[in-house]
């Protein structure tokens, strides 16, 4: 299943402007601020599909009964771009162990690029609910072979997704080649890639604008 976000009017439109700015863009803590709460809000949509049980709270005058989680997911992130993403989860998601891994295009002399992963650091994540995210879903190469990495170390219940902005053919890639134990969380669609497989309009490339230009 697939939920695209933006097709619902909200103040997560706000955010997703402001990330594709390119005037906006050039303060760098807001960018971050700005995926931060993206994140955020992602975290709330994705919490209405898990599974909750009904506790009681001890209050000064007497007892109430809430439905709360049962069981906190683990947050998962491809470094670096997804750091600030993953915080804005993490604020929500507050008992959540945590993975992290390093996936990024070494570009060949041709122009093509092979997605290379190697660092992986993962907890138990057998029988969990495991939220992916990475601020763009390009090509979806490397949002498929980093969750076939994770799988290596474990067999979640179920895997929901999140990126930001994803292409339609990344979407569609991802949509193919990845099991249905997975639910996709995307704030917007966009329809192109260029030639060097970046999201057009998209909004550049998120790590550097978070953290700064690579060498």
């Amino acid at each position: 299943m697939t939920h695209i976000l933006n097709k619902t009017n909200s103040i997560l439109n706000t955010f997703i402007a402001e990330i594709r700015d390119e005037n906006i863009q050039k303060d760098s803590m807001r960018f971050r601020k700005n995926l931060e709460r993206i994140g955020e809000i992602m975290a709330y949509e994705i919490s209405k599909n898990l599974n909750y049980k009904n506790q009681s709270v001890t209050t000064s005058l007497g007892v109430a009964g809430v439905d709360l989680i049962e069981e906190q997911p683990v947050i998962a992130s491809i470094l670096r771009a997804g750091l600030t993403l993953h915080q804005g989860f993490l604020n929500y998601f507050d008992r959540s162990a945590n993975a992290f891994i390093s996936a990024y295009r070494k570009h060949n002399a041709d122009g093509s690029f092979d997605v290379q992963v190697e660092y992986l650091a993962c907890p138990d994540i057998n029988n969990k609910i495991l939220i992916l995210c990475d601020p763009l879903l390009a090509t979806g190469t490397s949002m498929v072979l980093t969750y076939n990495m994770l799988m290596k170390h474990g067999t979640p219940a179920h895997t929901h997704i999140a990126s930001v902005i994803a292409s339609s053919d990344g979407l569609a890639y991802a949509e193919k080649h990845l099991p249905k134990n997975v639910t996709l969380w995307c704030c917007a669609v966009d329809s192109e890639l260029t030639p060097n497989s970046y999201i057009k309009p998209g909004l550049g490339d998120a790590g550097d604008l978070a953290y700064g230009k690579k060498i």
